[in-house]
């Protein structure tokens, strides 16, 4: 039976745009005050061929410290070794206030923004992403803040996170600016964007779409019901015939869909960041990426 083509390691984010690798490491867990062990971990994942980082400002509080804490502790780790930012790609997002809890307005950007190129020590990033949409802005003023970022060469381009078909759509309309990535939940466990139009609108349109949560959560790590159960044993017999964790090869089913979505791994284990180029060994037939599937579904494909 047939093989699905096998994903490159390497590819640009977006069209002459940067190339990255195509597994991401992320810092929502990114926490403490230990630089050497945050530095280790920055380490760990370049050692692994990972050159694109993403992070966002919210990354913080869900670990007991204060808003920002996630971005200033990787702008520490930047400033005591300059070289580590060209080996890098970098990733943040904004839009999340708490207390709103989401604002897109046009002077909430423009400062969110700045405070992160300022905690991360940076002039520009790469990508910004739109964290989550605001409801209560109009996409055409969020638009221009954009536009003034990236005129101002604070953000290289434009992406967005959790957003839905439709409301990427709608900032688009209004955008003079492509947006180049979309960063939607998607694992085994979270199955969504398969049917919701978020992949099959990112292949329409070239945008490159960055998997959150690849490991559920880290309900694949250890199921606790039986529909993760049924998945993870789905997963696992691609991992004993590859030789690779459960992870490499959750990773690996995110990355044969034909998007192309890159899994952002947010294990900050360094034994584990060191086994992330294992999710390039597994290789699936079509009926072998269906059967995960549909033990996420719980039912046959009709």
């Amino acid at each position: 039976m047939s093989e699905l083509p096998a994903p490159p390691q390497t590819r640009p984010l977006y069209p002459n745009g940067p190339v990255v690798s195509s597994l991401a490491w992320g810092m929502w867990r990114f926490a403490g005050d230990d630089l050497g062990a945050a530095d280790a971990r920055v380490r760990a994942a370049l050692d692994a061929g990972v050159t694109l980082f993403d992070t966002a400002d919210v990354y913080g509080p869900d670990n007991g410290e204060t808003f920002g804490s996630a971005e200033a502790l990787l702008g520490r780790v930047l400033t005591a070794d300059r070289s580590l930012a060209g080996r890098m790609v970098l990733a943040t997002k904004g839009g999340i206030r708490p207390g709103a809890p989401y604002d897109s307005s046009a002077g909430y950007i423009a400062a969110a923004i700045d405070a992160s190129l300022k905690r991360l020590g940076v002039a520009q990033v790469a990508l910004w992403q739109i964290h989550r949409a605001d409801f209560l802005t109009h996409p055409a003023e969020t638009a221009r803040a954009l536009e003034a970022a990236h005129k101002a060469g604070k953000i290289a381009a434009v992406g967005v996170s959790n957003f839905a078909a439709r409301q990427v759509d709608a900032l688009a309309a209004h955008l003079s600016l492509p947006i180049v990535a979309t960063q939607p939940e998607f694992s085994p466990l979270c199955v969504e964007p398969l049917f919701d139009g978020v992949l099959d609108q990112a292949m329409g349109k070239g945008i490159a779409v960055l998997a959150w949560s690849p490991m559920g959560g880290g309900r694949l790590g250890e199921p606790k019901d039986d529909r993760a159960r049924a998945v993870a044993r789905a997963l696992d017999a691609k991992a004993a015939e590859a030789g690779v964790s459960r992870a490499a090869a959750t990773y690996s089913w995110i990355m044969a869909h034909p998007a192309r979505p890159i899994p952002i791994a947010g294990t900050q284990q360094i034994s584990r960041i060191a086994e992330i180029p294992d999710a390039y060994r597994p290789t699936w037939t079509r009926a072998e990426w269906y059967q995960v599937l549909t033990a996420s579904l719980g039912e046959p494909l009709p």
